[in-house]
């Protein structure tokens, strides 16, 4: 059996857990009216996740909650769960990308859970998942969305209600298309992601391509400007290398001139102050001694002067006292001597005369010194004579030391002056070494740490400073067209050139593979469709050998078939469909010719001319609708079939013809039968009975087949 079970909990009218075994190919389901009967079969409907609320008898997913009595509270939520046997591993489940999920369980569970507020859960074998997993795990074991393998109450004669295109869908449905036709969807929506994906890349690599291009021109000139680097490098290189040689040689011939001229200015220094020395020490020894004798003659002659006119003084005195000695002891008036006189006038005179005597010894005393002073002052006065004529001779050789000094001191200046040029030349050197270690530094910033090879690049011979000039001159061109190319940092935009052209690669793949993958899926539709046309076609063939033979059966006779038919429909698809570069006009409807199929039902009663299903009456009908429903069945069986009082309008000898089918078919399907007819109920193995029960919620009895042929009979 591959319906095992069953389990109700607060789904409508059965508030407490309920469970329903399968274990017999037909189970019929009896009880009175209103007890509940149908909520089984919409139970199932509600787990094999039915979307319409009408075909469950509600309006939203509250009605679906039991709703409470005097005795049971209200409910929160309704679950529903049913058991599939999977011994045989039939059940088969893929994800999105086509790959199967493993679903190695003997038995598959689904439950479907309801709350107050109408959200719903979906779980398989105690996973949540989605609806249209739900859906195509159950296309796998022939169980579609369309419902034709459970017929509800009222519902019997519903396939030939319907319209031809939702007929078709219940064929399909019968002979397991549906799986295909979720194939088709998917591989549609796939389509259609896969070419919105596609306008994406194309819009993307249109909004990459202006980028691209600027990035690439900015490539091709970094290209141009690396070639210049490569050439400013080579010019670098042969600049520095003769610039370092250049440097060295004159740093060395110039150390070379300076010490020299400091070595030739050591010596004609050392000879001026050998001659200044000399000179200096001599002329200065005489003039010294000349000075000396001056001033000694100077000294005499003060002394001297100072003894004459002490010497005039002494005898001016002396003068004075002798004639005053003359006259004393004297009449003054006639000068004859006076015999007589004071005792004092008498000393007087001798003292006077003492005085005098001293007078004349001071001025022998002086004379003597005159005369010593005029015989040194004469021996000075040669001696300085001769001192002169020395001296004369002296800077007569004093001269010929000048001059040659003078030439000495030329020379000095000369050398001096060679030595501030070679400073200056020092200097500049200094200076075009620094502009060479500029020129270095911003040689590396430009070219990179290659230009430091310059010593070991080669210069050709006959190159002098004038090409140096010129290479200079050609540097800074190249530098200048460096600059105004303003680049920057080359490996950044290569970098990102590298980035948005791998980019655009990429997305030219993906345009690529969206490309294949287009074809792709359109392939796969295409052969899907040829498949279920094909399929489709063979399956009515089928169906229409087991229409015949059952249509046969319930009316003893007549004929009944399907046939495919095309109707060809008109679709406005203006606005259904973007065509890119293209606008239409605004007012202007396009319409285009749309095929569709669906199956028409031809029948002919026996001994009645009357074929339009409209004409016949409510048991034809329904045996019409319970033959079609058999016959589709009997080709592609599903596991199980649920019949909700189909057999209602049927008399006592079409039921036995009923039950005869209903036994046939339980050889290929389980069979779940709701039902008030005696005939039926005693082809079934199993009898559930639903009652309500005094808490106003529906209770399950359950009856063996033994038991249910003595009720029955």
């Amino acid at each position: 059996m591959r319906l095992k079970s069953l389990l109700l909990n607060g789904f409508k009218s059965f508030a407490q857990k309920t469970v329903l075994e399968f274990e017999s190919p037909i189970v019929s389901i009896v009880g009175p009216n209103g007890s509940g009967k149908s909520n089984v079969v919409e139970a199932i409907r509600f787990v094999l996740g039915e979307q319409s609320m009408k075909s469950m008898r509600g309006k939203g997913g509250s009605d679906l909650v039991f709703k409470g009595s005097k005795d049971l509270p209200k409910g929160s939520r309704a679950a529903v769960t049913i058991y599939f046997n999977n011994t045989d591993k039939v059940f088969k489940l893929s994800n999105d990308g086509g790959e199967d999920i493993n679903l190695d369980y003997d038995v598959i569970s689904i439950s479907r859970e309801v709350y107050s507020d109408g959200l719903n859960k979906y779980i398989l074998n105690g996973t949540e998942v989605r609806l249209k997993d739900i859906h195509n795990l159950l296309s796998s074991v022939n169980i579609g969305s369309s419902g034709h393998h459970i017929i509800s109450q009222g519902e019997a004669d519903r396939i030939l209600n319907a319209s031809a295109r939702d007929r078709k869908e219940m064929v399909e449905d019968a002979l397991g298309l549906r799986i295909y036709q979720y194939k088709i969807k998917e591989s549609e929506r796939k389509l259609e992601r896969t070419n919105e994906n596609m306008k994406e890349v194309v819009m993307l690599r249109r909004e990459n391509a202006p980028h691209l291009n600027f990035l690439k021109k900015q490539v091709e000139k970094f290209e141009k400007t690396k070639e210049m680097q490569v050439e400013l490098g080579l010019l670098y290189r042969g600049y520095l290398n003769k610039e370092s040689v250049y440097l060295e040689q004159e740093k060395n011939n110039l150390s070379s001139e300076r010490n020299k001229l400091k070595n030739e200015l050591d010596v004609v220094a050392g000879k001026i102050s050998l001659t200044e020395d000399n000179t200096s020490v001599s002329g200065n020894k005489k003039i010294e001694e000349l000075r000396i004798v001056e001033q000694q003659i100077n000294r005499v002659r003060g002394t001297k002067n100072e003894l004459e006119r002490k010497l005039g003084r002494i005898e001016g005195i002396l003068e004075s006292r002798e004639n005053k000695v003359k006259i004393s002891g004297r009449c003054p008036l006639c000068g004859s001597e006076i015999k007589d006189g004071e005792a004092g006038q008498i000393e007087k005179q001798h003292n006077e005369e003492k005085e005098l005597e001293e007078l004349k010894i001071s001025q022998t005393n002086v004379l003597s010194e005159i005369q010593k002073l005029r015989e040194e002052e004469e021996k000075l006065a040669q001696n300085a004579e001769i001192l002169k004529q020395d001296l004369n001779k002296e800077m007569e050789a004093l001269r010929d030391l000048e001059r040659e000094k003078f030439a000495f001191k030329v020379r000095h200046q000369e050398i001096t002056s060679a030595l501030e040029l070679v400073f200056i030349k020092e200097t500049n050197l200094k200076n075009r070494r620094e502009t060479f270690e500029n020129e270095l530094k911003e040689g590396t910033a430009l070219i990179g740490a290659d230009i430091l090879s310059y010593k070991e690049f080669k210069i050709e011979e006959g190159e002098d400073n004038q090409t140096q000039e010129e290479l200079k001159k050609k540097i800074e061109r190249i530098k200048i067209k460096l600059e105004d190319a303003g680049l920057g940092n080359g490996a950044e935009l290569l970098k990102e050139f590298k980035e948005v052209s791998d980019r655009d690669d990429f997305l030219a793949r993906e345009m690529e593979d969206l490309e294949k993958s287009i074809a792709s899926l359109q392939k796969l539709i295409v052969d899907l469709k040829e498949k279920i046309d094909i399929e489709f076609k063979e399956g009515v063939k089928k169906i229409n050998v087991e229409f015949q033979e059952f249509f046969s059966l319930m009316f003893g006779g007549g004929h009944g078939s399907l046939a495919v038919v095309e109707n060809k429909k008109r679709r406005n698809i203006k606005d259904s469909e973007e065509l890119e570069g293209e606008e239409l006009e605004s007012g202007v409807d396009e319409e285009e010719a749309v095929i569709e199929q669906g199956i028409e039902i031809n029948v002919s009663l026996p001994h009645k001319k009357v074929k339009e299903l409209h004409a016949f009456s409510g048991g034809e009908r329904s045996l019409t609708s319970i033959a079609l429903l058999f016959a589709m069945s009997q080709v592609n069986p599903p596991p199980f079939l649920v019949l909700d009082e189909t057999d209602a309008a049927l008399d006592e000898a079409n039921s036995r013809k009923y039950g005869d089918m209903l036994e046939k078919l339980s050889k290929h399907s389980q069979l779940i039968v709701v039902t008030h007819n005696r005939e039926t109920m005693s082809r079934a193995g199993i009898l559930y009975g639903v009652t309500i029960g005094s808490n106003e919620a529906s209770k399950l009895l359950s009856v063996k087949f033994e038991e249910a042929t003595q009720i029955a009979k």
